[in-house]
């Protein structure tokens, strides 16, 4: 099974894909329209490029604090979360979905992936 197919296994998992770190390539599951799913493939790839640059600065001023490097990112509205790791994202719905149990997926799932790609 696809890390896609695992994630859209999940309760509360509206749509899940990946990207391509170039920004050129997406695929895609779920509840959202192909033009939904590019504009969401930009929107990963470029938070993904400022959380590994804020990270890598972090790391430079406290070297043994754990923050590199950055596996991935999470940001929580009121209705919806938008989870991401390495090349992979996914729409959660707030009220039936589990972060934790998606975050646990992910990491199991990538956890021989590296950020050298970005």
């Amino acid at each position: 099974m696809s890390v896609i197919s695992e994630m859209m296994s999940l309760p509360g998992v509206i749509a899940a894909g990946e990207y391509a770190f170039r920004g050129d390539r997406y695929t895609y599951e779920g509840e959202m329209s192909d033009d939904m799913a590019r504009m969401a493939s930009i929107m990963c790839r470029s938070t993904s490029l400022g959380v590994h640059m804020e990270s890598n600065m972090l790391g430079e001023l406290c070297p043994d604090c754990g923050m590199t490097p950055a596996r991935g990112w999470a940001v929580r509205g009121s209705k919806f979360t938008v989870c991401v790791m390495s090349h992979y994202f996914c729409f959660l719905d707030n009220e039936n979905a589990q972060l934790n149990d998606t975050i646990h997926l992910l990491l199991d799932e990538l956890k021989d992936e590296t950020d050298e790609k970005i």
